[in-house]
């Protein structure tokens, strides 16, 4: 049984529909890649299934579970942990502050705590009393991996971290990822850097227009069938 499941997803903003009929799952352990231009739909996808935006209850199902319609931080309590587009730090907060943030609401036994944390990201501990906001936006993408960690997820949804920033430092927040997955959680990571994507995923989901277009194992997709799925077949 997969551990996140969603099937027949929409999602409208107003009269605008942005999903239509998407149907994914995700096992455990594993890490999906969805994959697609600015606006094919995936950071809809995404707040969907982390209840930002609310669906019918069997549209989003995680570990056999309706939870479409579930609140936010009731989510967030069941186990899914959410790093979002834009990093979203607390400005008010230290380092330490916002990563203790990521456990406010979900408190359980883990491998992830301030220490370890910091042992992923030393950079962090050095600078662990400053505002988060302070400092560059590699450091804040990994201030935003380590809130999302502290609460010990089952399944981290990762918004477009690479976003923004310099290759360098891509480089070193996506180092983090075999240690990440030794843990044992799930991980789905949305991007629109396909290379990227490709390096670290089991499965690769292309979107376009809110639609999945192609899905399959990196090793298995070409780049025609990755380029046509990403921008549309030419006519």
């Amino acid at each position: 049984m997969a551990l996140l499941e969603t099937r027949g997803l929409t999602a409208h903003y107003g009269d605008f529909q942005a999903l239509f009929g998407v149907d994914l799952d995700l096992a455990e352990g594993e890490t999906m890649a969805v994959i697609g231009a600015n606006g094919a739909g995936k950071t809809t996808l995404m707040r969907s299934i982390a209840g930002v935006l609310a669906q019918s209850p069997d549209m989003v199902r995680f570990d056999g579970r309706a939870i479409g319609a579930m609140a936010p931080d009731d989510i967030m309590a069941a186990g899914i942990a959410m790093v979002p587009e834009g990093r979203k730090l607390f400005p008010s907060l230290s380092v330490e502050e916002n990563l203790l943030m990521g456990c406010h609401r979900r408190k359980v036994a883990g491998p992830w705590s301030l220490e370890t944390v910091y042992g992923l990201f030393p950079i962090l501990k050095e600078r662990r009393h400053q505002p988060g906001t302070a400092l560059s936006g590699g450091q804040q993408q990994m201030v935003s991996i380590g809130r999302a960690l502290m609460s010990n997820p089952r399944v981290l949804l990762c918004d477009e971290i690479s976003l923004g920033l310099a290759p360098v430092v891509i480089k070193d927040i996506y180092a983090a990822f075999p240690q990440i997955r030794e843990t044992g959680a799930s991980i789905v990571v949305v991007e629109q850097d396909i290379g990227q994507a490709m390096k670290v995923a089991d499965r690769v989901h292309c979107m376009m227009e809110g639609r999945v277009t192609l899905s399959g194992k990196p090793g298995e997709l070409s780049r025609e069938a990755i380029h046509d799925a990403y921008f549309g077949a030419a006519a």
